[in-house]
């Protein structure tokens, strides 16, 4: 009997490596959103982080979409 981890399940799902660069570009952009609203314009910082949140959000569909 071969018991499998959530993790191996999980990453073996549909699209693992767009996933992956999704997650990527969401961190990125989540990092360098909140080096602009705090040491410069902040509305450009909340642009920034909410751009970078939908990246997030369409891994999050393509995850839930099985």
């Amino acid at each position: 009997m071969q018991i499998r981890s959530r993790r191996n399940a999980e990453s073996s799902g549909r699209h693992p490596r767009l996933r992956n660069w999704l997650n990527i570009i969401f961190m990125v952009g989540a990092i360098v959103g909140v080096g602009i609203y705090l040491l410069g314009d902040s509305q450009l910082g909340i642009i920034v982080i909410l751009a970078a949140m939908s990246f997030k959000i369409v891994e999050c569909s393509l995850r839930l979409i099985r």
